[in-house]
Parts: C-alpha cells; structure tokens; sequence
C-alpha cells in the first residue's frame, strides 16, 4: 500500500474521493491500495532554547547569543495526537511507500519532511506536485509522481528560512529586550524591516510642512484652463483679474495616440492588493478567502509568484476564459476574441503559474459561495478576461492658450477603443463600484493654432501641498515587494520582503504585537513600534539585508547555494548584532519601562496602587499593599472595590473549627504592621477591616422567630 498524507483533513478527502481511498478510519482515509492522512498544518516546530540548555529559560544578555549546533523539535501540543496516527502509519508494514501530498511549495515541504523525520521513517517517498485541486488535476498528478529526492533543495531551502527566522527573533528579541530592561522587544527577520518601513513613513508625515500655493484660471467653451503654481495669491488674482472679458488665444495643441496593455494576471500579491484597494480585505483575508477557493476546487494554487501560464496550458486557458464569460454573464461583449498567447510564458513560471479559476466555475452553485469569497473569485476570474483581451487606446491633448502674456493649459482625454477596461468597468459596475477617476473621459472642443475663444469667467484656487499618505495594506505590499530593490542585482531570483505566501502573516503579526494599528484601511505605527525602530540598529532593518536573504533561498531551493554557507552568515550577523557595542541611556530605558496596570489610588499616601504578582503595591512606596484576608486572596476586582472604599463578600472563610462561613469585608482606614519572619523584620501598611454578616435565608422565605 501507499501513504499519502495532505495539509489539511479537507486536501485528504478531496484526494481519496480522486484515487478511491472511501473508507474512514480514525485519523485517516483507506481503500485501492491506498491509506490517506494528513497533517493540521505544523505538527513539528523548533524547540524552544531552554530545550538545549536550562540556563537559557532565564533572559539574560551573557547566555547570548545561543546558536544550537545540531536542531532540536518538538510536538505541537495541540496537534499532537494526528502526529502519532501518521507515525503509526509510517511504520505499518502494510504501507511501502510514502506519498507526500502536502501543498506544493516551500512551507508545504517542510511540514511534511519534519514529521518524516520526527517519526525516523526511511521507506520510499514521492511527490504529488499540483497546481489544482480539479480531479482532473489529481489523476494526471498522480500519474506523474516524481521521487521525493528531486525536491531536497526545496527542503533545504524551507529548513533554512526557518531556522534563520528562529536565530534572529529568538536572539534579537532576548538580547534587546535585556539591553533596554523593560517590556519584550520583538525582532523579526523580516518583521523588523517592514516595521521600519512603516515608521520611515509616518516620520515623514508628521515632519510634513504644508505648503499654500494658488492657480489661475479661465473658463471658456466648457474648458477650464489653468497656470502652473503661483506661490503668491495677489498675482494669481492679478494674473486672473487681466483675462477677466478677454479672448484666450491657442497657441499650442499637442494630440497623442496612446494605449494602456491589458494587466498581467493575478499572483497571490496583487490580488491581495486589488481585494484590499476595492473590497477592504486584508491580506490574510484575501489569503484565507483564496485557500478555501482552492480546496473547493473554484481556483488554483494561491501562494505562486508568478503572473503567467505555462505555455502547454493554451487549450486549458481558452477552455477556462470560455467558462468564466459566461459565469460573468457579459450581454454586450462584442466580438470577444481572447488572446490567449498573452498569458503564456513557461520561462515566467516558477513552482506555479499564476492564479485563475478552475472548470468548476461553469458546473458550482457559486450563489451558495460565502460573499467574500465570491468577491475574491469574481476578481480573479474578471482579470483573467482582462489579461486576454485588447489594449485600450486613447487619444490625449493638450492644447495651451495665451492670454495678457500669462500661459493657461487644458488636458483631455477620449477612448477610441474601450478592449480591456470593458470588462473592468462591468465587474465595477456589478459591485456599484465608482469609476476610476483615472480613466474619465475629457472631451474637449475641436481645437487649433490660432483659434480665438472668449473668456466667460475666471477665477483664483487655493491649494495645499499633500504629505505622502500612510501606508494601506495595498501599497505596504507593493513596497515590500520592491523593499530593497534598487541595491539587489536585476537578475536576483526573488526581490523584497519575504515572500507571497508570507506577507499577510508578517502584517497580522505586527498588528497582533502592538507596533502597528489599523485606522480603517491605513496602516500605522504605534508608539511602541516607533520606540522599537529607535531602538534596533540598522543592520536587522535594512530592506535590502533581508530581500538580498530571500534571493538566496531561493537559490538554496535551485541548487545554486549551499544551505551551510547562507546559514554561516545568519549566524554571523547573529554574533555581530549581539557583540556590537551598544550605548542605553536611563532616559532610552524608560521608553520600555513596563506598564503597570492601576488598580486604584493608595488609601494611605494617594500614590497609584498598580498591579503586582500578588494583588496590589503603592508605585510611591509608602508600604501599602493590598492582597488577601488571611489566606484568601482577592481578586483585581475586589482590590479595586476595596479601594474605591466599597465592601466585598468574601465565601467560604473558615471559622475557628474549621466551619466555612460568608463575610463582607469594608475598609475602614489602614494601619501600619510590623512582624518577624525568618529572623527578618517586616513592616508595611495595611486596611482595617470592618465586617458584616449576610442576612441568613429560611425556607419559605421569612425569618426564623
């Protein structure tokens, strides 16, 4: 028998229903020769450091850095039992060869070696490497299976990200957070330059100085005309005030052909970035609502890189362009003749092609489709009649008139031929989307040299100069897409900041830390996160550092590096980072100094009672602090009752006997306490209490006489 273990449960079903594996059994599916399992995504991750040695469960700056020689990986605790259900199964003496079916890429690769490993199997592997959870697909991967050895470097390659990503963050995040001895200081491989990003933005906003400036026009045969930037008002409105009743003669009219090339089609970074600028998705929205497309068999792979098809795909395409035409129901499409050569480009593809709806959009309920994820279908299958179809041309003026010696220009802009924005328009017409201002048809009157037109009115504006804007999920990715660029060679691999199938996570995890908000759809440094890019040296921030880390695994992943060496120079930049000499100031610490939540004002001295590890200390230190009666702690909200000078039920108190009893307890003013413990005197401050009694309860609801 065969072994096949998927990503995810649903991948397995889909799979075992294609090779007729039809039996459930617990944790996995059987039948035809084949037993099907999977994985719940990372069964097996790093260890943590105190794994290598107890010394390092305690942060301290000497035990740095911590570079482990040979790996160590455990079980995820919640997911621990499907690891034994596939390492049972890889020991079966039925099962003579493993199957690894997990998705095709570098992440998916590593999920599966690590429990291969994990589970010190040594039968036989293969690898199912498909682009499409089609049934289609399935069979003819199946047919195809290519030995698990081809896929070593991809291996390789996914090992090395993460054990770089483990050795920044584990060592830069212990050795700043020590250095500057206040609340976790979080660095990332990727994280840390991406936030710095962010930041390099905002400062720029807030440095911004907004500049006044004014433009003269005039009004003539429905053309407004204008002049360049007049930084002063009263000759705007001079220069305005001379054309006022006057003729405006054109002295220059320029008319050019112009045409815009259909888009590309979708990777999984710009249909994040559409669904973010026209649907307010995030980028893990967009990622989620795409995976759960493509296991129900309506797209194809999401995490690729590449904007083309391969070139044995032709017949697929024209196949799939038809099914989508008519799944967009388009009444007027005029004579469609998609040209399909466009999208292919086998030297552009990479592991896959680019994303586009399957065959099934013609044979699904897509009605029965989440929202969301209909919008995100109906984007990608909307590019793909875009992608396929003609340029859109054009014709642009420019005409400038000359009046009282003063320059005014006017622009506009008519479509000659509509070819790929028709389906663009309809598909923001089906979502009552506005228009691109962009795309806006000018039409002037038919102008020439020498022409004359009276002026019908003028008039002075005022404008502003505009700060750059803050970064949307939109363009933060397209920057981290181009991070770095300009210093990295123009035949690199892979440019940027981390890769497709990354990014959403990076942003969710700077969101989730407190170094970035979200404000509708900006993104924006928090003060935490402008404190933390302070911080850090520019080595761990630099954009080109880590876009230049990314180029190599993916040459680790071709066979072109070795992964000893890329990982020699993390571990360079490691010990480099640890062992450069760093300056803090009193003043630098304090921006990290940690938060102590209040839970009331100090009854004894009017300082700030905050929150201790047992219950709650004066941050003037006077000696007050409130924790517990007897051998009952309170609970944050009794302290803060209690210091709002309220009384608390205290249950279950034990009497003299032993006798469980309720008490309200009622501060009534402090006094101070002294006593000797373990030869130490102890001293401090304390409430006196007040106590009452709950009125008892008899049956029948009256008191007993």
């Amino acid at each position: 028998m065969k072994l096949v273990i998927a990503e995810k449960p649903s991948v397995a079903k889909s799979i075992a229903d294609v090779i007729g594996a039809a039996k459930r059994k617990d944790g996995y599916l059987e039948g035809n020769g084949y037993l099907v399992s999977w994985c719940v995504g990372h069964l097996a991750e790093p260890a943590p450091p105190e794994s290598y040695d107890e010394t390092y469960r305690k942060w301290t700056r000497e035990s740095l850095p911590i570079l482990p020689d040979k790996w160590q990986y455990e079980l995820k605790a919640e997911t621990e039992a499907q690891y034994i259900v596939l390492e049972n199964l890889m020991h079966d003496n039925r099962v003579a060869s493993i199957i690894c079916a997990t998705d095709a890429g570098r992440e998916g690769e590593l999920i599966f070696r690590l429990v291969y490993e994990m589970a010190c199997c040594n039968k036989p592997t293969e690898r199912l490497w498909i682009s499409s959870m089609e049934e289609s697909a399935i069979r003819e991967g199946f047919q195809n299976l290519r030995p698990g050895s081809d896929y070593d470097n991809l291996y390789q390659s996914a090992l090395c990200r993460q054990q770089a990503d483990w050795l920044v963050g584990i060592n830069g995040t212990r050795f700043f957070t020590t250095l500057y001895g206040g609340r976790v200081l979080k660095v990332g491989r990727v994280q840390t330059p991406t936030l710095a990003m962010l930041v390099d933005r905002e400062e720029k906003i807030r440095n911004f100085q907004k500049e006044k400036y004014y433009t003269a026009h005039i009004f003539m045969d429905g053309m407004d005309a204008a002049t360049g930037r007049m930084d002063e008002k009263e000759k705007a409105k001079k220069t305005a005030g001379a054309c006022t009743n006057g003729q405006a003669l054109v002295t220059s009219v320029i008319r050019e052909e112009k045409s815009s090339a259909p888009p590309k089609l979708y990777d999984l970074t710009t249909l994040q970035r559409d669904a973010n600028r026209l649907f307010g998705f995030t980028a893990k929205q967009t990622l989620e609502y795409l995976q759960s497309l493509y296991e129900k068999k309506l797209a194809t792979y999401p995490r690729t890189d590449s904007q083309f098809l391969s070139d044995d795909m032709e017949q697929t395409a024209k196949d799939v362009v038809r099914a989508v035409f008519n799944f967009l129901m388009f009444e007027d499409g005029g004579a469609f003749a998609p040209d399909i050569k466009k999208v292919l480009d086998s030297k552009k593809v990479t592991d896959h092609h680019a994303i586009i709806p399957t065959m099934e959009i013609a044979r699904e309920d897509l009605s029965a489709l989440p929202e969301a994820e209909r919008k995100v279908l109906s984007l990608i299958a909307n590019r793909l009649l875009c992608a396929v179809a003609e340029k859109h041309s054009y014709e642009t003026v420019r005409a400038e008139f000359s009046c009282n010696g003063q320059t005014f220009t006017v622009s506009g802009k008519s479509v000659t031929k509509n070819g790929w924005k028709f389906f663009e328009n309809s598909f923001r017409h089906s979502f009552q989307m506005a228009g691109n201002q962009e795309d806006a048809e000018k039409k002037l009157p038919p102008l020439c040299e020498g022409q004359r037109f009276p002026i019908i009115k003028t008039a002075v504006n005022e404008h502003y100069t505009s700060p750059p804007g803050h970064f949307t999920e939109d363009s933060l990715l397209a920057a981290m897409e181009k991070a770095g660029n300009e210093d990295t060679a123009a035949d690199a691999e892979r440019k940027g900041l981390g890769t497709p199938a990354t990014r959403a996570d990076i942003i969710e995890k700077l969101v989730k830390d407190g170094f970035v908000r979200r404000e509708k759809r900006k993104l924006i440094p928090t003060e935490d996160g402008i404190r933390l890019t302070a911080a850090l040296p520019d080595m761990i921030k630099s954009p080109k550092l880590t876009a230049d880390w990314e180029n190599a695994l993916v040459r680790i992943a071709r066979g072109e590096l070795g992964q000893l060496d890329f990982m020699a120079d993390i571990r360079m930049l490691v010990s480099a980072m640890i062992n450069a000499p760093y300056e803090v100031s009193d003043e630098q610490r304090a921006m990290f100094a940690p938060v102590k939540e209040s839970l009331g004002i100090c009854p004894h001295c009017g300082g700030n009672m905050v929150k201790g590890k047992f219950g709650a200390y004066c941050d003037k230190k006077c000696g007050m602090s409130v924790a517990r009666y007897y051998t009952t702690y309170f609970t944050d909200e009794q302290i803060k009752s209690l210091l709002a000078g309220e009384k608390i039920l205290l249950k279950g108190l034990k009497g003299k006997g032993g006798k469980p009893y309720d008490a309200y307890l009622i501060p009534d003013g402090t006094e101070e306490y002294h006593y000797s413990k373990d030869g130490k005197e102890k001293s401090g401050v304390q409430f006196k209490f007040r106590m009452e009694f709950p009125k008892k309860k008899f049956p029948g609801g009256t008191k007993k006489k």
